[in-house]
């Protein structure tokens, strides 16, 4: 399969993931914030650097922008290899990111918080990284039946 393929339906997983995220976090409270998660880290981050993003705005775009293009190329890994395991690829990806959305904050120095304020939300916060890898795996199927 080739790489731009890969890159592709990436994409396309990750796309699906943010939209999901997206249109729930309007919803509920009692969903996962990785966009709050994501902030905080890329606030860490240019700190340690010597800098900061300035606004809310800016912030939300920067981290919107790095979370799809991580998630994509993140998610492209599903097309690597033997197709044979193209589904225990995505689960196992997408089961991956999940649970380490889930427990890596705390130890990297983040505040878990928004992605673990209640179990439902740690449940769900695995299950937006399954439907994004998902959705990967449905397109790298289209994409090699054309």
């Amino acid at each position: 399969m080739s790489k731009v393929k890969n890159l592709i339906a990436g994409a396309a997983g990750a796309i699906a993931l943010n939209v999901l995220h997206e249109t729930l976090k309007k919803e509920s409270d009692d969903v996962p914030r990785v966009d709050l998660l994501g902030e905080d880290a890329v606030q860490k981050v240019l700190k340690y650097f010597g800098s900061s993003v300035p606004d809310k705005a800016s912030l939300y775009k920067t981290t919107l922008a790095g979370d799809l293009i991580s998630n994509t190329l993140y998610y492209s890994l599903i097309g690597a290899g033997n197709q044979k395991y193209l589904w225990p690829k995505a689960v196992f990806l997408g089961l991956t990111a999940g649970i380490g959305a889930v427990k890596l904050p705390e130890p990297m120095g983040l505040d878990p918080e928004p992605v673990t304020k209640t179990d439902q939300v740690k449940v769900l916060t695995v299950g937006y990284y399954i439907f994004g890898a998902i959705v990967t795996g449905l397109v790298l199927n289209l994409l090699n039946k054309k």
